[in-house]
């Protein structure tokens, strides 16, 4: 199966891009070659522009403390696993500490770093980062791969109780829903929503053999789910067949 995400709002939608952000500065950090470092390092500018937002961590730190309300409750329960759910509780009561903690927007440490500033802004030109246009930077390409990930681990760290609240967030949305399988005829589905709490992601799997992918339309009123048809990497018309899929709303 391949899934697809479509996040029904902002706040989640900027929560989706720092989680697929933040899987591209660890994986790429933890490489050894300087292209790689290189990779990391782009990923964690784009990090600081998507971070600067200046209600992000407001907006994790309120998030975080209404899912400790809501679950707080649920230590009466007998069919809770208690061990689970108190581990939970003691995780967020941790990142919720962490984040508060900072001070500033997050990103703040890059953007007082001059030498990484003149590097970033060096990013938006295409080919702008060779060694000639940036010999500082060019050199610390150059030093042991040990070093450069001392210094990338640097940078990244102080970024690690967003990343750990945006994945709180996001793993409690994910594993808040109810799949259902529904058939799109002729490669169309939809669907009236009558729910007063509107979904704030739609997950949607699709058997990898189907070649079509999902263009989804969505508000409070309805969702409409077109299957666009593909051929090699090209976009095609909307797919003639039906198409069997696992549907899923989301909400926290």
């Amino acid at each position: 199966m391949i899934r697809y995400e479509h996040p029904l709002n902002e706040r989640i939608r900027t929560l989706m891009r720092l989680e697929d952000l933040f899987t591209r500065v660890r994986h790429f950090a933890a490489h050894e070659a300087p292209v790689d470092h290189h990779a990391a390092l782009v990923a964690l500018f784009e990090i600081t522009d998507v971070a600067a937002r200046a209600d992000l961590k407001t907006d994790l730190l309120q998030e975080l403390e209404r899912q400790k309300q809501v679950l707080a409750p649920l230590r009466a329960s007998p069919r809770i696993d208690h061990a689970a759910l108190e581990s939970l509780l003691a995780e967020i009561d941790a990142v919720s500490a962490q984040i508060h903690a900072q001070q500033g927007r997050a990103g703040t440490h890059l953007r007082d770093n001059e030498w990484l500033m003149a590097i970033k802004q060096r990013t938006a030109i295409p080919g702008g980062v060779c060694e000639f246009d940036l010999p500082a930077y060019h050199y610390w390409l150059n030093r042991s791969a040990d070093e450069r990930r001392r210094d990338l681990a640097a940078w990244i760290e102080p970024f690690a109780p967003i990343a750990a609240g945006v994945g709180i967030v996001l793993r409690l949305l994910r594993e808040n829903g109810r799949a259902s399988r529904p058939t799109a005829h002729h490669g169309v589905f939809q669907l009236l929503l009558t729910t007063t709490k509107v979904a704030q992601l739609l997950r949607i799997a699709l058997a990898r053999e189907i070649p079509c992918v999902p263009e989804i339309s969505a508000n409070k009123y309805a969702l409409n789910i077109r299957f666009i048809g593909v051929s090699g990497m090209d976009r095609g018309a909307v797919y003639g067949g039906d198409v069997d899929f696992e549907l899923m709303f989301c909400n926290l």
